[in-house]
């Protein structure tokens, strides 16, 4: 891990080269010749101070380095949300690529991996684009995640789930969040990225991953080759425990990755020198269970459930749209909720250009704690 203070282009270029360089540097990784996916966070259409999106220098610096071991970047992501190159435009990445001459790629085709009758998911589809890559460069953001409490380095691989089918696998998933997080852990274990390269300079507390978060300067940079073990060193820099980390619960579990901080070996700065006193969770509410009228009563009373802020939105339909179980609407101009069909994926939190959905925990919630 490394400290960086802010998004000056050789400044961080330096503290990646430093953190790499801890590993054995990119050419441990990459070989000449050799195609290599860089895997950003492009979840939506937001300048890079927004925190919502892996900020374009430290895109640069890596896609920098991977060329001078002789390797081929190509920058490749599924946003949530359709208009791939409005994303590229607003966040900044798309400047990046046309610059270093190196593609942009929307990964839209889906093919089939199958991994055995002894994993949980037997079929995973997975981008076409990102299994043909030789070799593949995480680099997640920073953030909160409203259903699933952070989204770091496993999270960030649910982007190579193309389009539409990541709406498919939250409506499989339900209020389930942790079978939601094998299938994570599953994915992440099925794309097997070489090297994940988290961008925490600027990160985000509160209710990401979207517009509604807040950007919060954490000064970070990180490398590992198990993502498991650099979510599970962030998790205790930002003072939240395992047991509310749905993607370590299930990697534990499943005896992915090293989930245990003393089995760790740190490079660089020790994690106290990085903990962010007072650092904002969102609000999750209880995985529900039992029978469908006590699912209900808890869905309701006991989970927190999206609700745009009237003055801000502008009933674009995006989150209209991106709903996995079609339980938003838009009546008399203002959006109408079907609660009890409500999935909480918060996908619509996601999506939300103007920040204005968020998770909003219902009266009884809030009085008991």
């Amino acid at each position: 891990m490394r400290s960086c203070g802010d998004y000056n282009q050789d400044a961080v270029k330096k503290v990646v080269r430093s953190a790499v360089d801890a590993l054995g540097g990119m050419g441990a990784f990459v070989k000449p010749g050799e195609t290599v996916l860089l895997k950003p966070n492009m979840l939506a259409s937001a300048a890079p101070e927004r925190a919502v999106t892996t900020h374009p220098s430290v895109i640069r610096a890596v896609a920098e380095l991977v060329m001078e071991a002789g390797g081929k970047p190509f920058i490749g992501d599924s946003p949530a949300v359709p208009g791939f190159n409005n994303v590229g435009r607003a966040t900044g990445i798309g400047a990046v690529a046309a610059e270093l001459g190196i593609p942009l790629v929307e990964l839209k085709e889906s093919a089939e991996y199958k991994q055995g009758e002894k994993k949980l998911f037997r079929i995973l589809e997975i981008s076409s684009k990102v299994m043909e890559a030789d070799r593949i460069i995480n680099l997640p953001k920073l953030k909160t995640h409203s259903q699933m409490f952070l989204t770091l380095g496993v999270k960030n691989i649910f982007g190579c789930v193309v389009g539409a089918r990541k709406a498919q696998w939250h409506f499989k998933a339900g209020v389930d969040r942790l079978f939601f997080a094998r299938m994570l852990v599953e994915l992440y274990h099925a794309v097997s990225p070489d090297l994940t390269i988290l961008d925490g300079v600027v990160g985000m507390e509160g209710d990401g991953p979207g517009m509604s978060g807040t950007p919060r300067v954490c000064g970070i940079i990180a490398a590992s080759t198990d993502a498991i073990a650099l979510d599970s060193v962030v998790l205790e820099i930002t003072g939240g425990k395992q047991g509310q980390f749905f993607v370590l619960q299930a990697a534990k579990e499943m005896g992915v990755g090293e989930t245990n901080l003393s089995a760790i070996t740190i490079f660089g700065e020790p994690i106290d020198f990085f903990r962010l006193e007072n650092f904002e969770f969102p609000k999750i509410g209880k995985v529900t269970f039992g029978p469908p009228i006590v699912r209900r009563f808890i869905l309701n009373h006991l989970t927190a459930k999206p609700k745009e802020t009237r003055e801000k939105c502008t009933l674009c339909n995006q989150c209209v749209n991106i709903c996995p179980t079609e339980v938003i609407s838009v009546k008399k101009e203002r959006l109408s909720y079907n609660y009890d069909a409500c999935i909480r994926c918060y996908c619509c939190v996601e999506v939300c250009p103007e920040g204005a959905m968020k998770p909003t925990a219902p009266f009884l919630m809030r009085i008991t704690g």
